[in-house]
């Protein structure tokens, strides 16, 4: 039996890794700028939007880790289905991430509220207006490759593959790396009304009460990517309806009886399927199956 690969990486792999670097590089510049200037201010909301860059930066450096790791070994045999599921692996991680940082600053802002302190709004306010355009251009950054999901299969003809076309996906990893960015511009946002309340009208009480709201913001996003990067992970049926419709092809008019069959994720929006059946030959099983873009490998048991 000739050799075949196990890359399941998408085709936007690399240019998704050159754009979490920049992210990377960007948001470390940031994040130090908005610690020390909340810290010097007083401002609760600033220095709770630096530390929230400060792990979302880390966060990235994981992300872009996961992008040279995942393609350096793409061809390695000792993973037998590929790395293309490291994204989703740094993408768990970073969820629970931004549940703990969301966590830290429900803390330390509801102890904001029994102790107030001076904030020094104008300094506060000019630090935090940077940190918005710096996460709104990171989010433009990711942004284009998170919405447009144009990975597509690289083409192999032998075995069992099938790679025609484009397939929607979800790649994990840049979309973590999203999240971050977006929790990112939400504090910032949050933390220029504060100040600008405070600032204005003496809402004091109003630093610490947006930086819950984001908390509360960022705990819900950061649920949702675990529970979707756990399904990748745990090899959760990806498409319950696809995969359905594969069995039924497979079993026709009721000619043939399938006992075992399993689909999951080998990478963004590329899924393995095995098929155990009597009935028919493997070249007929494979026939019934068909050409799906989605399908990057096949294996097939004739009982």
């Amino acid at each position: 039996m000739a050799a075949h690969a196990h890359d399941f990486l998408g085709a936007a792999h690399d240019r998704n890794a050159r754009r979490t670097r920049w992210v990377v590089m960007l948001s470390a510049v940031m994040t130090v700028a908005e610690i020390i200037a909340g810290t010097l201010t007083g401002s609760m909301a600033l220095v709770a939007d630096g530390w929230h860059m400060a792990t979302h930066t880390l966060a990235l450096g994981v992300s872009a880790l996961a992008y040279s790791f995942a393609r350096k070994r793409s061809t390695d045999a000792a993973y037998s289905w590929g790395t293309g599921k490291v994204g989703s692996l740094a993408g768990f991680a970073s969820a629970l991430g931004l549940a703990a940082v969301a966590v830290g600053i429900l803390v330390e802002s509801a102890g904001r509220f029994v102790e107030p302190r001076t904030v020094d709004y104008r300094e506060a306010l000019a630090v935090a207006v940077v940190g918005l355009l710096v996460n709104l251009a990171s989010a433009l950054l990711l942004g284009h490759g998170h919405d447009h999901g144009d990975d597509h299969g690289h083409g192999h003809d032998h075995h069992d593959h099938d790679h025609h076309g484009h397939a929607h996906h979800h790649d994990h990893n840049l979309r973590s790396a999203y999240l971050h960015v977006l929790a990112d511009a939400l504090t910032s946002v949050l933390a220029i009304a504060a100040l600008a309340a405070g600032w204005f009208y003496g809402w004091r009480w109003l630093d610490p009460a947006v930086a819950i709201v984001g908390a509360v913001v960022i705990l819900h996003w950061s649920r949702g990517l675990v529970a979707e990067t756990a399904a990748v992970l745990l090899d959760r049926v990806p498409d319950p309806a696809l995969s359905a419709e594969l069995k039924r092809r497979v079993e026709g008019d009721g000619e043939v009886t399938v006992s075992d069959w399993h689909l999951w994720t080998v990478g963004p929006g590329r899924y393995a399927a095995i098929v155990s059946a009597r009935g028919a030959p493997a070249s007929e099983i494979r026939r019934r199956l068909g050409a799906d873009p989605r399908i990057a490998h096949v294996t097939v048991e004739c009982e």
